[in-house]
């Protein structure tokens, strides 16, 4: 298995489920829920269940959330490696979800990850890590800049880098660095707002996307058709219908986890988008945003109830983009 380091967010999820379809305007009855989540933590904690090696850098604040967050690390086996500001708030992201698990609204208030400079994720320490590490797991909560470093940092070690998008708003802010992406995972907004172009199908998004300098992707839609591109190739898999949607949160970052964990085992992309499609539907089936029982035996045995591709559940195409 491989050596993973993850870097970006790493905060608290709150979750409002509301008792009935949401009103506008009104109160609305409901409950809440809080546990850690976050794009590069939620994504890190299903490869290290997968069976990877995975080291987490993520910045918090000295308060009891960044203890929960260190506590939902350790049982996922992932070596956690914080970085703390003590007089701040640990991050946090709040979504009201509808009682069928679709989202409403959220609010993130992650205004701590806009502190960390390039130079405190650059020491002599992080760079031995990177030096050791077979793929670079970055979201897009951190600035700009230090975003940045980190690409050029990759680059130069000839690391492969994987991008969870985040959000349509913090997504732009790798579009100086993309040709040095590996895979950006993103859902159609996010690829929206990267490119600036709209895509009439999801097949068209690989050839929009290669004019920004992006090499390699995958691009969601909800419950609707997924791309994966890499190297020129591309395809697209229309994921079949999950018998019960219970929570949306985390999907997207599953999806990114079990495509790349076909894509280190060596996968081909068909494989490796459907190893991604089939972690997405077990993490949607259950609350949280992972899985604490993910297992490679678990998704294998997900794979194997994957229905085979035809025309009426899974049509599946390749391009070249």
């Amino acid at each position: 298995m491989a050596r993973i380091l993850a870097i970006g967010g790493a905060h608290i999820d709150r979750k409002g489920w509301l008792a009935a379809s949401h009103r506008a305007g009104v109160s609305n009855p409901g409950c809440w829920e809080t546990e850690a989540g976050g794009g590069a933590f939620n994504a890190a904690r299903n490869l290290a269940r997968l069976g990877h090696q995975v080291t987490l850098v993520a910045p918090r604040g000295g308060d009891a959330a960044a203890d929960l967050v260190a506590r939902a690390a350790e049982d996922a086996g992932i070596e956690d490696c914080p970085l703390t500001f003590l007089d701040r708030t640990t991050p946090s992201y709040s979504a009201i979800l509808e009682p069928d698990g679709n989202l409403v609204t959220a609010l993130a208030d992650m205004a701590l990850y806009d502190l960390v400079p390039a130079r405190r994720l650059l020491t002599s320490r992080l760079r031995k890590r990177l030096a050791s590490a077979e793929l670079l797991l970055v979201d897009s909560n951190l600035p700009e800049s230090a975003l940045s470093a980190l690409a050029d940092a990759a680059a130069v070690l000839g690391l492969p880098l994987a991008v969870i998008a985040v959000s349509p708003a913090k997504v732009v802010r790798w579009r100086s660095s993309l040709s040095k992406i590996t895979v950006l995972a993103m859902n159609a907004a996010e690829a929206a707002a990267l490119s600036g172009l709209q895509a009439s199908t999801q097949s068209e998004w690989p050839a929009l996307l290669a004019r920004t300098g992006l090499s390699g992707g995958l691009v969601s839609d909800g419950a609707g058709p997924v791309t994966a591109f890499a190297a020129g190739q591309a395809i697209t898999s229309l994921p079949p219908v999950l018998d019960r949607l219970i929570d949306v949160i985390g999907a997207g970052d599953a999806l990114a986890s079990g495509y790349l964990d076909g894509l280190l085992s060596g996968g081909s992309l068909e494989a490796n988008l459907t190893r991604g499609i089939a972690l997405a539907r077990l993490t949607a089936g259950v609350l949280g945003p992972v899985r604490p029982d993910l297992s490679p035996a678990l998704l294998a045995q997900a794979l194997a109830r994957m229905p085979k591709p035809d025309e009426s559940q899974i049509p599946v195409q390749e391009h070249q983009t």
